[in-house]
């Protein structure tokens, strides 16, 4: 089992997202848990943010880096799909 820990950003984003939105990334948070790298919705990234991966949740993406020692996922970016790459 994974510990999942949100970035500052990542975390003001949940906060101010609607209930349904809250649901579903808690949805997408618990999945991380079991086997953050292994989902149907997961994808590994390229490029710039090479090492890291990213999980679909409807419109909203939530990008992330896996710390196998230490059993943590860090979400570092939940963004709109057009936002979501360009930081």
């Amino acid at each position: 089992m994974y510990q999942v820990l949100l970035a500052q950003s990542a975390r003001k984003f949940y906060e101010k997202a609607d209930s349904p939105l809250q649901r579903k990334l808690d949805r997408c948070f618990d999945a991380l848990r079991g086997n953050p790298r292994h989902h149907p919705n997961v994808k590994p990234l390229k490029g710039q943010l090479s090492g890291s991966y990213r999980y679909r949740v409807g419109e909203y993406r939530v990008v992330y880096r896996v710390e196998d020692g230490k059993r943590l996922v860090i979400v570092v970016i939940i963004a709109h799909r057009r936002e979501a790459y360009d930081r």
